[in-house]
């Protein structure tokens, strides 16, 4: 008889885990907070890796879903200084390395592909309660218990599960990302739509910068990023309309058409306070419980997080189909793994955002994205 697995949370990760058991044979629950699958906005685009992210939708039997909504053209990177002028520009050349979707769309892809009943909608886990030989009992904020024999928390950066597992918190990194939308850009906004380009863009110096997004449907998707306390940051009433002057006044200065995507902002802005568990975090072997995703090796963001998600989820799927009746076997087999390459992939998070907010901001990020050696610009006039 198949294993049932219960997963937490209907992220990209989870719904990975429960589509590669489905495609096993493996029956999978998924129990997740939220009402419907559209009861609130998926977030931008993510660009998809070929070492991980596609790797994990090859397992899923979701490779020509996904290539069916790649954004064309999105893979262009361009990287401004704080007057407009370019200091880099890569188009997007086709390669498909790193081919570009927005994460609604990869959901939806996920979703479509499993059974109806496999995702039980408005269960807020409120409690999780061990019961022996790894078991364990978990409570939903509507009163309703369930049993289950293999738990996996896929519930994010403040999961509920975790606690099971290891006394790890996240913690603020003193970075906090702003995010604002503005849209029919070309006609609109033509000046910062030019400036953006048909893909990223990245406006930096140290402790503070732009950068952009261009989504499918005409869209400029930005994150405005500012190294300051959490106290500053809970100083800005975000819901007020003079937020967005007091986020403008760290810019001034800058190039009109950059700080557009600030003040021309079609949305609220809405504050992502940055949050990382501790460096190498890992926990030892506990009887019937996993985790994957943020819940496991929540960092900085770095362009990974999507990817290494969907990535556990289908690693952690694959060792439990090839390890069925001997579960236990197959959690050490992955969390062996999970912990090696979440170490690395941490390492480099924590690096890609001294690039972009550091001291050598921009030319440390031009440098990465260009593949120059280390050290390369050093004696580069700062803009």
């Amino acid at each position: 008889m198949p294993t049932p697995v219960t997963i937490i949370g209907a992220g990209l990760g989870g719904l990975a885990l429960a589509r590669v058991l489905h495609v096993h044979g493996i029956p999978a629950r998924i129990y997740e907070a939220d009402p419907s699958a559209e009861a609130r906005t998926q977030g931008g685009q993510l660009d998809i890796h070929e070492h991980d992210g596609q790797l994990a939708l090859e397992a899923a039997g979701l490779t020509d879903e996904f290539r069916a909504i790649i954004h064309e053209g999105g893979e262009a990177s361009r990287a401004l200084d704080q007057h407009g002028k370019v200091l880099l520009d890569e188009p997007d050349d086709g390669n498909g390395g790193r081919p570009e979707v927005l994460r609604g769309d990869l959901r939806r892809i996920l979703l479509e592909s499993l059974p109806a009943e496999t995702i039980q909608w408005g269960k807020k886990l409120t409690g999780v309660a061990a019961l022996g030989d790894g078991r364990h009992r978990l409570t939903f904020a509507d009163g309703s218990t369930v049993s289950t024999e293999l738990l996996v928390g896929a519930d994010g950066a403040w999961s509920k599960v975790r606690p099971l597992l290891s006394d790890a918190v996240p913690e603020y990194v003193g970075t906090t990302f702003i995010e604002t939308y503005l849209y029919d850009v070309d006609e609109r906004h033509s000046a910062t739509a030019e400036a953006v380009g048909g893909g990223a863009m990245y406006a930096l110096t140290p402790g503070k910068g732009i950068t952009a997004h261009r989504e499918a449907g005409n869209i400029l998707h930005t994150y405005v990023q500012l190294k300051r306390p959490a106290e500053w940051i809970a100083g800005i009433d975000f819901t007020d309309a003079a937020a967005t002057a007091r986020l403008a006044a760290e810019f001034d200065g800058w190039a009109p058409e950059l700080t557009a995507l600030i003040t021309d902002g079609e949305t609220a802005p809405v504050p992502r306070m940055i949050y990382a568990l501790p460096d190498g975090h890992r926990w030892g072997r506990t009887p019937g419980v996993t985790l994957l995703g943020d819940a496991a090796h929540l960092m900085p963001p770095s362009g990974d997080g999507a990817n290494l998600a969907m990535f556990d989820g289908a690693e952690l799927g694959k060792a439990i189909a090839a390890h069925p009746d001997h579960i236990e076997t197959a959690l050490t087999a992955y969390e062996e793994e999970l912990f090696s390459r979440s170490e690395s992939a941490a390492a480099q998070a924590h690096l890609v955002l001294e690039l972009c907010l550091g001291d050598g901001a921009p030319f440390g990020l031009i440098d990465l994205i260009t593949g120059a050696p280390e050290g390369a610009r050093e004696g580069a006039v700062q803009p």
